[in-house]
């Protein structure tokens, strides 16, 4: 196997925080590496370390000769002035800058440097990498291919970003999260579109089902050290599990030896002989071993949750829209003690707003939620918690309570509290400004759960938490004593937590469906394999030939084949335009006269997709 990448004595820090030392890997042709870690260990820096983007402190990356690279950053940028199109073939491969310089040229109207642009995409046989571009682009849900990046919501931008990764001749593709802003559909797609593209990756995501599918390999961060495991991520768990049970045994039984070799020191008077001092400095050293090895830390949820009574919340008769845009339609739904419920849907169908009416933040246009007198929410919605940059992290915590009340009666003080979510006495002094995204994350998870809520309303809770603080949080929702209601696209987590769901299913439509992500997932495509089968053999049969009107077996004139062609690039664009606009009218946070607006706007794309649809099917069966 041709090694593509090795990592040899690789070690970076910052100041005095140092988040690895050491390292050396290696990944070879064809190998599909997932790095797992920590929020906060260094797995973006050192992929911006492989990528070039960032320098290391001691060590080396070698590449193997004429290897071509493509990165997918956390968070991607492109210049302003760029189309969603151009963006895509924003890139050093030849192939992509000729199709750049072409696009460039037809859309100047003196047409200048065209001729030599279609003669370089013919010497490059580039033409079908747009084609390839446009369909990759059409699978992430971004339609519009002439709109400027600089109106793209952060979202967009990324799947904007996967795209122009996913294009390019590259042999290594290091991607930092690709799955984020993926509903399931894509993330199912991307999932096959890589096992089947025998690229070789190294990727960081915290999608678990994601990992189990794609990955060939995983590589640990942990402890400023690397562990590699050849195997998906079940295989990877099983292992884990194994060298921590023998690291387990093997620093009990350092503690033990450590123990009896104390008690000989304290016993004994300072040696001279060579044998008692080679005994001191073997204790010396194992005293230096078990100071810097330490156990597996993890992340203990056990906070008190408070007494909830019979009535939780009820609605009745609930509607809410946003101009043309209906979220609920006469819905009626009467919540259950110690229900665990998961809410799945299309992105801007209406998931969060459901989750504000229910905690008031927005207003039913007509209905009533009524909710139960003990009922203590804890929200955790996608924006999250606005921490002062200037704060640190323990008085972030001691603002909310000095003490936490736990399972069994104990208390806790709020900085052994922020311990067991993994901030140490050293990083709870840090000013909050310091801490990466999901450590962010996490501390905003701990402000929640330290109020003992009795209803957890979780909104994406899953974005940006290492799986580390993922598979504790699920024990911790499982054995949650109280109500739970959670929106997510990660079905390993929904498929741990939850009941049942609620599927928006877009028009104000909400169907409860008895049974796990997964098995939701499984039944809507059988559903929707079975659906397309009866529409087909429910359309007439064509006629014989002879039996046939002459005026059907006519060809499309010319001016019809033009109208046809504009028809596929004008429909697609126009429900493009019509989901954006619904995404808008569903953030709530429009002005009334935006409102009406947009949502006038949306009819007259409702009946224009119609009219064209209509138009283009008449053209096709001619």
């Amino acid at each position: 196997m041709v090694c593509y990448l090795q990592v040899e004595n690789l070690s970076k820090s910052f100041g005095d925080l140092v988040l690895f030392d050491n390292l050396s890997f290696g990944i070879g042709e064809g190998e599909r590496v997932a790095l797992v870690a920590r929020n906060g260990a260094g797995k973006s820096t050192l992929l911006n370390i492989l990528a070039g983007r960032s320098e290391c402190d001691a060590g080396q990356v070698v590449l193997r000769r004429d290897l071509r690279v493509a990165y997918l950053e956390q968070n991607p940028q492109f210049p302003s002035g760029m189309t969603v199109l151009e963006a895509c073939f924003h890139s050093d491969t030849p192939a992509l800058g000729a199709i750049a310089a072409y696009e460039r040229a037809i859309a100047d109207p003196s047409g200048e440097g065209l001729e030599e642009a279609m003669a370089r995409m013919d010497a490059l046989q580039a033409w079908d990498y747009e084609q390839r571009a446009k369909t990759i682009l059409s699978r992430l849900n971004i339609r519009d291919f002439g709109q400027p990046v600089a109106q793209l919501s952060g979202g967009q931008l990324k799947r904007v970003a996967l795209a122009n990764v996913l294009i390019s001749e590259s042999d290594l593709l290091i991607l930092d999260e690709p799955t984020n802003h993926l509903d399931t559909d894509m993330v199912d797609w991307l999932g096959e579109y890589l096992s089947e593209s025998g690229r070789t990756l190294l990727m960081v995501t915290h999608d678990r089902w994601f990992l189990d599918r794609v990955c060939s390999d995983i590589l640990e961060l942990d402890d400023r050290r690397i562990y590699a495991y050849k195997g998906n991520y079940s295989y990877y768990l099983e292992k884990k599990q194994e060298r921590a049970a023998v690291a387990a045994a093997r620093r009990e039984s350092e503690l033990n030896l450590y123990r009896r070799e104390l008690e000989w020191m304290r016993r004994q008077p300072q040696a001279r002989g060579t044998k008692a001092r080679s005994r001191i400095e073997s204790f010396e050293v194992l005293e230096q071993r078990l100071r810097t090895t330490r156990t597996q830390a993890t992340v203990r949820l056990d906070v008190q949750a408070t007494r909830v009574g019979t009535k939780i919340f009820e609605a009745k008769h609930l509607s809410k829209s946003f101009g043309s845009l209906r979220i609920l339609e006469d819905f009626n739904y009467n919540f259950a003690r110690y229900e665990k419920m998961g809410i799945v849907g299309n992105n801007g169908c209406g998931k969060s707003t459901f989750l504000k009416l229910l905690m008031g933040l927005e207003q039913p246009d007509n209905g009533t939620i009524e909710v139960g007198e003990s009922v203590r929410f804890g929200y955790y919605s996608q924006q999250g918690l606005t921490f002062d940059e200037g704060m640190k992290v323990i008085d972030v915590v001691t603002a909310i309570a000095e003490q936490v009340h736990l399972g069994d009666g104990r208390k806790m003080s709020a900085s052994q509290f922020l311990q067991y979510f993994l901030f140490t006495p050293q990083t709870q002094q840090f000013f909050v400004s310091r801490l990466s995204g999901g450590e962010r994350r996490r501390l905003y998870l701990c402000t929640i759960l330290m109020q003992s809520p009795n209803f957890l309303v979780l909104d994406e809770p899953t974005n940006d938490l290492d799986i580390v603080t993922l598979g504790v949080l699920e024990e911790y929702l499982q054995s949650f004593k109280g109500c739970l209601i959670v929106v997510s696209h990660d079905r390993y987590f929904m498929d741990k937590v939850v009941d049942h769901l609620l599927v928006f299913c877009g028009d104000g439509q909400v169907k409860d469906f008895p049974g796990n992500y997964s098995e939701y997932i499984e039944w809507k495509r059988d559903y929707e394999a079975a659906r397309r089968i009866a529409e087909a053999q429910a359309r007439p049969k064509p006629q014989p030939q002879e039996n046939r009107r002459s005026s059907s077996a006519r060809k499309l004139t010319f001016s019809e084949k033009r109208e046809m062609e504009a028809l596929e690039q004008e429909i697609p664009q126009l429900e493009a335009e019509k989901a954006a606009l619904e995404t808008e009218l569903s953030s709530g946070t429009l002005a009334l006269a935006d409102l009406t607006a947009k949502s006038e706007r949306v009819a007259e794309l409702i009946e224009l997709i119609d009219r064209k649809s209509m138009r283009w099917l008449e053209l096709s069966e001619i």
